[in-house]
């Protein structure tokens, strides 16, 4: 099967369908962090090359419900509505995949945007139902795909508890734990490896 992976720098789903006998690519503008397959470019540019599978990570700055609050006009005027016009180019971005010629596709995204402008999710997965101690809510719209089935649930590691504020005594997962930096994002983006495993077993014979 010709699987290509959209948005992925890391290389590690790329490399769980590799594993398992599959003609694999990553595509991103950034390198691979793991030496492969990979197409350093736009991923526009590579959709009508007969893939058979594309699962893909388009960024989700300004989709997720995270950064919601930078959308308020009163509080951030000009600097909201570029985020909004920037939004919806990504919503274009987005839809652009999911109707790529290729006959199976997986979209994954954090909840926001997506949900109420693309569609509902086809279903919601955490990274403990795959094996890792690790909680974030990850949503996939799927296309001639079965949803992903659990392999191993574990309990998600607690990092804190948050001290006030509407989340006051709620468990802080790691993901939440992360320190505001330049690469925060990039380090939030990274598919854990249960997950990637799990498409490359279900998917990768369906």
């Amino acid at each position: 099967m010709r699987v290509l992976i959209a948005c992925e720098f890391s290389g590690i789903v790329r490399e769980a369908f590799k594993v398992k006998g599959h003609d694999a690519w990553s595509c991103d503008f950034l390198p691979t962090e793991i030496p492969g397959q990979h197409i350093q470019d736009d991923v526009l540019t590579v959709l009508e090359c007969d893939w058979d599978l594309m699962i893909a990570h388009p960024p989700c700055t300004y989709l997720s419900n995270a950064g919601i609050r930078w959308f308020n006009e009163q509080k951030y005027g000009d600097k909201a509505i570029q985020r909004k016009i920037l939004r919806e180019e990504a919503l274009v971005f987005v839809n652009t995949l999911f109707n790529a010629p290729i006959p199976k596709i997986a979209i994954e995204n954090p909840a926001g945007y997506l949900n109420s402008h693309l569609s509902k999710p086809t279903q919601t997965i955490q990274p403990f139902q795959f094996g890792d101690c690790e909680s974030k809510r990850t949503c996939l719209w799927l296309k001639n795909l079965p949803p992903l089935i659990p392999t191993d649930v574990v309990t998600p590691k607690v990092y804190g508890y948050f001290k006030r504020g509407k989340k006051k005594g709620q468990p802080i997962y790691g993901t939440q734990y992360l320190k505001f930096s330049e690469d925060r994002g990039k380090i939030r983006s990274v598919t854990f490896q249960g997950i990637a495993n799990a498409m490359a077993d279900q998917w990768g014979n369906c």
